[in-house]
């Protein structure tokens, strides 16, 4: 479990290192961890809650941490923080620290041809149904990052980019773009719009508007590489950005009346669905002129049940049973990384930390982000100290990135059509309102 190594370690164009370099590590006995992630503990919110009540919804809809989790699959080639998903050496050497969909587009059609249509190599090729991606004859997607395919709604937001790069080729050759400049330019337009969408939907619904507007106009205070010197802050990797896990809701309907599912087992991936199983993104996020969608899970420190008792299909073999559980996973993750405890990394902010209860000797950062979500956001937002990383970090990223849109032309706006004021993820995924 020993995950020390990955400090400062490149990963292709990617490092791992520090943002607060000066903090020593916390250092808790893992026991102590594996009694607070386990089943029963203190992270296990079915040892409180009626599921049937609805009582820990936040005001956010459901999709949103699975977006937040294709953000992660796309800047890092660390295991999923929704799972804890398997790191590959193919996505070690390939993944670099950009929000620039490598996760969609691999090496192009020429270097991953098998991803794109042989009758029009500038569009993806779909599943039959094109609602999957394609697969091999033993079922394995063929994907540009397996860890896309872990489960249902995963799988449903990269097909979705999928179509939405291919209708934005039909958009680009319906207004005479030169057939040798099509691919490159539905690539760029794609990639714009969702690192436009980060900014300026995601972002602010995470970490709320001040915060934003304060890193942009003034820079990170303890994130800021240069072009090309990007990094991926462990804080940031192993900590803040494991938000998403506390906004996993114990069941989701994936069609309008249709049945409540866990996410585990039923909602599993790394294969095809059963016949006739899809999920209508309008379930899960708000569409003008649709019902409201499911809302997320509210942020207390507290993951569902399926989280606690991940599948095999998911982990591994294990020899620990606490290591079937996401939380005893993130909370040791935090700790072999050596990661400082969530009161002093307030305290180096400059903001009142949480008084401890829980806790006594200082907590971990992960679990200290969702507790001050609790109890600073409403379980909606992150706090002063999570919300300073995520958003540091994920536009910190972007003006590293030569080539974004926040480096080349940062005032630049959505061209593709919104059905509301602003344009937002929904258009991007759900133009018209459909699933």
């Amino acid at each position: 479990m020993s995950l020390a190594r990955s400090v400062d370690r490149p990963t292709g164009g990617a490092r791992y290192g520090r943002m607060f370099r000066g903090l020593p590590p916390l250092g808790t006995d893992p026991h102590v961890l594996m009694r607070a992630g386990g089943d029963g503990g203190i992270c296990d919110a079915a040892a409180e809650l009626d599921l049937g009540t609805g009582g820990d919804d936040s005001t956010e809809a459901a999709g949103w941490p699975f977006f937040g989790q294709l953000v992660a699959h796309d800047t890092t080639a660390d295991r999923s923080p929704i799972t804890g998903g398997v790191e590959t050496e193919a996505l070690r050497n390939a993944r670099s620290p950009k929000l620039n969909l490598e996760m969609l587009y691999a090496d192009g059609p020429v270097g991953t041809p098998y991803l794109f249509d042989l009758d029009d190599p500038a569009k993806f090729l779909l599943g039959p149904d094109g609602y999957d991606v394609p697969r091999n004859q033993q079922g394995v997607a063929l994907i540009g990052d397996p860890r896309n395919d872990v489960h249902l709604f995963s799988l449903t937001l990269h097909v979705a980019l999928l179509r939405a790069h291919n209708r934005i080729v039909d958009h680009l050759r319906a207004h005479g773009v030169p057939e040798q400049d099509v691919f490159e330019k539905a690539r760029i337009t794609l990639i714009w719009h969702y690192q436009w969408i980060v900014v300026h939907d995601f972002l602010p619904r995470l970490v709320g508007q001040p915060l934003v507007d304060d890193v942009l106009a003034n820079g990170g205070r303890w994130f800021a590489p240069g072009p090309n010197q990007a990094f991926i802050p462990l804080e940031f990797a192993d900590a803040a950005y494991r938000y998403g896990h506390g906004q996993i809701r114990h069941t989701y309907r994936l069609v309008e009346d249709g049945p409540e599912l866990p996410l585990f087992p039923d909602l599993v991936g790394f294969g095809p669905q059963p016949a006739g199983r899809r999920l209508d993104l309008t379930q899960v996020f708000d569409v003008p002129g649709r019902p409201a969608a499911q809302r997320a899970k509210r942020l207390d420190g507290r993951l569902a049940a399926s989280l606690i008792g991940l599948p095999e299909r998911v982990t591994g073999e294990v020899d620990e049973a606490a290591y079937k559980s996401l939380a005893v996973r993130d909370l040791l993750r935090g700790d072999t990384t050596g990661l400082p405890s969530g009161e002093q990394v307030a305290e180096l902010l400059g903001v009142p930390p949480l008084v401890k209860d829980t806790w006594p000797d200082g907590t971990p950062l992960w679990f200290y982000i969702l507790k001050e979500s609790e109890q600073l956001g409403d379980g909606t937002r992150l706090g002063p100290v999570g919300g300073r990383i995520v958003a540091e970090v994920l536009i910190g990223l972007l003006r590293a990135d030569p080539v974004s849109y926040l480096s080349l032309e940062p005032d630049w706006q959505p061209v593709l059509p919104a059905a509301g004021p602003r344009f937002d993820l929904t258009d991007l995924l759900i133009p018209g309102g459909s699933h």
